[in-house]
Order: C-alpha cells, then sequence, then structure tokens
C-alpha cells in the first residue's frame, strides 16, 4: 500500500515541480502586476502542496507523530516568512523568497527521509539564520560605506580563514573546520562572502596596476590557504569567483583563458601533490575497476540513479543510505533515485532560475559596485551547483562542495541564506533606482510640457 501511496504521489510532485521550474523562466516575461502576481502565487501553492504530500508519504511509512510535528513547525515557519518579507520589505523580490523556500523545503524532505535528528539541526540552523538575516535587505540599502571597506575585506577573510591552522580540526582528509561547543564551522563558507566583496570593492573603479596587482596577491592567498587545508573544491570555487569578477570588471578576455590554463596547470599539481587527490581522480576515471574501495561512493551514486530512472522509485522506496555521505556531498544522487531523474532535471532548471535572477539584479542595479557583489554571488552560486552536480553524475571528479540550500551543513545553508539577503538587498537598491528614474522623467517631461505651453 505505501509503495502505491509513494509511487502515486510521485507522479503528482513531478507534474508539479515541472510547472514550477518552468515559471522559473516564464516569470520573466513582459506581463501586467497582476498575472506576475497569480505566477508568483501559483509556485507558492505548489511548493507547500509538494511539502504536504511529501510528508505525508514519510507519515504512512513510520505513522511516528514526530514527524507530523516537524510538518507543521516548518509550515507555520516557512509561511510566517514569507508573511514576514512581504510586509517588511514589500519591494522585495518574491521570486527569489519562492526559490529560497522551495529549494530548503526539498532539503528537508530528503534529510527527514534519510536522518530525522539531522533534519531537526539543519531545521533550527534555518530557523535562527532567517531571523538574523531578515536584517541584511535594509543594512544593503542604508549602507552606502560597504565599498570603501576593501582590505578589512581582504583582511578579516583572510585571518578567519587561517584561523583553522590553530584551532581547526580535519574531516574527511581536509583540515578546514573550526569546533566548539559542540559546533561545527566551516571558515570556507562564510568567507567566500567577504571574498567577493573584497574583489568587488577593489575593482569597483577601474583598476590601475597597482590595484590590479595587490587583488590579485591577496586573491591567490585565499586560494593557497584552502591548498594547504587540503580544501581544493573550495579553492577551485575562490579560484573561478576571482577569475569571472575580473573578467565582469575589465571585458578582458585573458582573464578567462589565462584562468583556463592555470587552473588545468594547478590541477596537475595538485594531483601530484595530494593523495586524496589522485583517489577522487582514479575514481571519476573509472570507478567500476576500484568498486570495492575508492570507487565505491561514485558507482553507489551511478547506481541510485540509474536504479531511479526517469520517474524514480518514489519517497522511502529506494537505498539512498548505501551510498556515503549522502546527506551532504551526494544529496542530489539520492533525490534522483526517489524522485527520478526528471525530477532532477526540473530541480537544475529551479536552480538555473536562480542563478538567471541573480543575473538580472546584477544587470538592473546602477552601481558599479552592486553590480560586482551580484555577478560574484551568480557566479559563487551556479558554480556549486556545478561542483556538486557534476561531482554526483561522474561528470567531474568529486570535489566534496554541498549543493546549496538543500545539502546538510549548517555552514552552507547558513552562508547561502546570507547572500540571498544580500541579493534581495541589492534587487531593493535596484527597484528603488528605477522609481527615481521613472520620478526624474516624469518631471523632466512635465516640465517639458510647462515650457511648450509657456512658448504657446
Amino acid at each position: 500500500m505505501l509503495n502505491l501511496v509513494s509511487t502515486g504521489s510521485n507522479y503528482i510532485i513531478m507534474i508539479m515541480c515541472a510547472i514550477y521550474a518552468i515559471s522559473c523562466f516564464t516569470i520573466f516575461l513582459p506581463s501586467s502586476e497582476e498575472r506576475q502576481v497569480k505566477r508568483m502565487d501559483r509556485q507558492e501553492r505548489f511548493m507547500f502542496l509538494f511539502h504536504f504530500l511529501c510528508y505525508g508519504v514519510l507519515f504512512c511509512q513510520t505513522f511516528d507523530v514526530k514527524i507530523i510535528a516537524l510538518y507543521v513547525a516548518q509550515a507555520v515557519f516557512f509561511k510566517l516568512l514569507i508573511f514576514i518579507y512581504e510586509h517588511l520589505y514589500m519591494d522585495c523580490s518574491r521570486i527569489l523568497m519562492n526559490h529560497t523556500c522551495f529549494l530548503l523545503l526539498i532539503g528537508f524532505v530528503m534529510l527527514t527521509r534519510l536522518s530525522f535528528d539531522k533534519a531537526i539541526k539543519q531545521f533550527a540552523i534555518v530557523v535562527v539564520s532567517s531571523v538574523v538575516v531578515l536584517i541584511i535587505p535594509f543594512f544593503m540599502e542604508k549602507a552606502y560605506w560597504l565599498k570603501r571597506l576593501r582590505w578589512l575585506y581582504g583582511l578579516i577573510g583572510l585571518l578567519f580563514l587561517a584561523s583553522v591552522f590553530v584551532i581547526g580540526t580535519t574531516k574527511n582528509g581536509s583540515t578546514n573546520w573550526i569546533s566548539f561547543g559542540g559546533f561545527a564551522l566551516q571558515p570556507m563558507e562564510f568567507v567566500k562572502i567577504a571574498f567577493v566583496f573584497f574583489i568587488a570593492a577593489m575593482l569597483e573603479k577601474p583598476a590601475d596596476f597597482k590595484r590590479l596587482i595587490v587583488t590579485i596577491l591577496f586573491s591567490a592567498c585565499h586560494v593557497m590557504v584552502l591548498i594547504m587545508e587540503k580544501d581544493l573544491g573550495g579553492a577551485l570555487l575562490y579560484f573561478v569567483i576571482f577569475v569571472f569578477m575580473c573578467y565582469a570588471a575589465t571585458g578582458r578576455g585573458i582573464y578567462i583563458f589565462g584562468g583556463l590554463s592555470l587552473g588545468a596547470l594547478a590541477g596537475k599539481v595538485a594531483y601530484t601533490l595530494f593523495s586524496h587527490v589522485r583517489v577522487r581522480f582514479e575514481a571519476w576515471l573509472d570507478p567500476w575497476s576500484i568498486i570495492e574501495g575508492r570507487g565505491y561512493q561514485i558507482a553507489q551514486s551511478l547506481f541510485a540513479i540509474g536504479t531511479g530512472g526517469w520517474f524514480g522509485m518514489g519517497l522511502t522506496q529506494g537505498r539512498p543510505s548505501d551510498i556515503p555521505v549522502v546527506e551532504s556531498d551526494f544529496i542530489f544522487s539520492a533525490i534522483a533515485e526517489e524522485f527520478g531523474i526528471f525530477f532532477a532535471i526540473c530541480l537544475i532548471l529551479i536552480y538555473l532560475g536562480v542563478f538567471v535572477h541573480f543575473l538580472r539584479i546584477a544587470m538592473d542595479v546602477q552601481g558599479r559596485f552592486y553590480k560586482l557583489v551580484a555577478y560574484g554571488f551568480s557566479i559563487c552560486f551556479i558554480f556549486q551547483v556545478f561542483l556538486t552536480i557534476g561531482g554526483v553524475t561522474k561528470f567531474i571528479p568529486s570535489t566534496g562542495v554541498t549543493l546549496p540550500l538543500i545539502s546538510y551543513g549548517g555552514s552552507s545553508v547558513a552562508s547561502t541564506l546570507i547572500i540571498f539577503a544580500i541579493m534581495q538587498g541589492i534587487f531593493m537598491i535596484a527597484y528603488k533606482e528605477d522609481e527615481e528614474d521613472e520620478e526624474n522623467e516624469q518631471l523632466e517631461s512635465g516640465a517639458g510640457e510647462e515650457n511648450e505651453g509657456a512658448q504657446a
């Protein structure tokens, strides 16, 4: 009976997710404000219906009242969060708010299915983080002096990143965690925010040779610290952010071509120096020949995706626990196994929808500093998605990077919520600029008509 309920609900979920994914792009089509509001309301309804169906299936599996309690707590919290944002920030982006909530809800569903305790912990972190970041959009609107803190971003970020050498702990071969009072923190996740602000502030004005060299040196220090921590996924993410932000600031293609060449050389050096890099590379090349050892994780990931097929086995019907570290690095494989490849493609489209919205914010805002910040976070977000999904599907070697807002990890989800709140703030700045431009145009038009009347 549970199998029938799970399979039947899967088809409804896929249809809703497909409509939601399509609406991520149709929302940008020219239309009336009333029609746009209806589209966003429809997104919200699909989001909460998806949440209800998934937790209904999870409850049918165990008949555990704790699952109902967690569902009610999540539904109330997200409805309240949307209400607060809409009334506290009337000019905020509802599209971005919907995407944030939907991705978080997908993550909660999968974490509840995989580990109820981790789902509770992740939910608590999201609640606290969401309350804390509520002030960020307001702060972004008022803090016009942010672009002046050039060196501060770089110095504080570098010191915080290097703090793991003094008080850090090692996990999965990388010394990139700080543990205190039973909590673990990954500095890399938060420093990437300061890193984007640092590059944007340094390149906010057309940079002379000296400033460009200093920016390159500081950025190289960030990457080198991450390499020393053996966090090569983080080092690659920072490197790509730097390359594309320099290209956006200068328009010189040499940064792209030079970055690709330097990245290939760095990959060769990392393969030679670090044994865990060689392990991941060998597992990527041929996991089947070493399936009982180093290739086990990626092989199980591919088995899970293949077993799910296009329409999935149904929530609770797969065996995602066969994949090591499935709650964080390989959660996309669990989603593909139980919800299907079709759902997984829709999820990728939603991520692309967020990326497109980020780019649109970057294009709409007038200030060069805010443009670079928005562009930097756009690259940071979509490249992190690429690293995660590419790693679990054997498109690229696994890097240990988490899937934004879905994977288990307090540092990852908290830093991503901060990024989304910053983008909300930049969106509101752009909206305010548009309103001021329209008012100026109306004033100029009215003055022109008065002059014509006076001449007549």
